[in-house]
């Protein structure tokens, strides 16, 4: 008996343990990537940086404004949710309630499949085909749009915002489905009315895993969307080039000299992207306890 609580404690201590190493190297990650963001703003002012229009660190004085690069990153991930969210939902209606399970069998691993192919594989897909095909028929100067970004990244979005929609629907009490069934509703009204709202917490976590990984994707984006640090127009803006935040850092990180005010600027673009993934995720708790706690009552 002695021995079982021994082996008990030494698990929950290690188990601590490994807890405790993911919260350090979490704080540790912050503090380093807000300290040299912080140090930019000894000689530039905050307002400046998060208000300007203009990035041009190569220029004297060098112009470090945000606002090109969040609004590029805000445009093509909203295209890319706008594209995915639909797609990916429906597909997961139809693999977890109207497929023969024989095509769901098929359906299934190629959504997997697509899950696991690299970003820089997406990227070479849109740059030889999607980008051409965009030129040719929309007549553009260019088909290295904000559109082609948000093509390309509604596609890697895809995969997840199935499995984990599927997830959610599969997960609903098999006893709401017969109850609708038996008090006369169609196959489609138990699917929007009650199948959906009981999976809806689940869906919301999926479309929030989705607007990370869209927000979050660098290689494909600095691809794709033509690197102009521009404030795009409006509602043109999905068919002018951009640059987005994660584009920036990969492309200017290896080139700036280390401590110089770019460099600094190139963190601070990091931390406000932190940021704004921290909020993404403070959303999708907050909507997941909401609907759990309606399910409970």
């Amino acid at each position: 008996m002695l021995d079982r609580k021994r082996k008990e404690k030494a698990i929950e201590s290690t188990l601590l343990m490994v807890s405790g190493v993911t919260v350090v190297a979490l704080f540790l990650l912050c503090f380093f990537l807000f300290r040299e963001g912080y140090l930019l703003f000894g000689d530039y002012s905050p307002i400046s940086f998060i208000t300007g229009s203009s990035w041009y660190p190569s220029s004297s004085p060098a112009k470090f404004g945000l606002l090109p690069l969040l609004t590029g990153s805000l445009i093509v991930t909203a295209g890319a949710i706008i594209l995915s969210v639909p797609l990916g939902i429906a597909a997961a209606v139809y693999i977890s309630e109207l497929a023969d399970p024989k095509v769901a069998q098929i359906i299934k691993p190629f959504v997997e499949i697509l899950a696991g192919i690299p970003s820089v594989v997406y990227g070479f897909f849109g740059l030889v085909i999607v980008v051409p095909l965009l030129q040719d028929l929309l007549d553009l100067p260019t088909g290295q749009t904000a559109l082609a970004g948000s093509i390309m990244l509604g596609m890697m979005a895809l995969p997840t915002i199935i499995s984990v929609s599927e997830d959610a629907i599969n997960s609903v009490p098999t006893a709401l489905k017969e109850g609708s069934l038996a008090l006369g509703s169609t196959k489609w009204q138990t699917i929007y009315r009650v199948v959906l709202p009981a999976a809806l917490s689940g869906i919301s976590a999926a479309v929030m895993l989705g607007i990370g990984r869209a927000i979050g994707e660098t290689m494909t984006v600095m691809m794709v969307t033509g690197n102009t640090a521009i404030i795009p127009g409006v509602p043109e803006g999905l068919f002018d080039p951009v640059r987005t935040m994660t584009a920036t850092i990969a492309l200017e990180m290896g080139e700036v000299p280390q401590g110089s005010d770019h460099f600094h600027a190139l963190f601070a673009v990091g931390s406000v992207l932190f940021i704004i993934t921290f909020i993404i995720n403070l959303i999708a708790d907050s909507v997941k306890k909401k609907y759990r706690l309606k399910e409970a009552v």
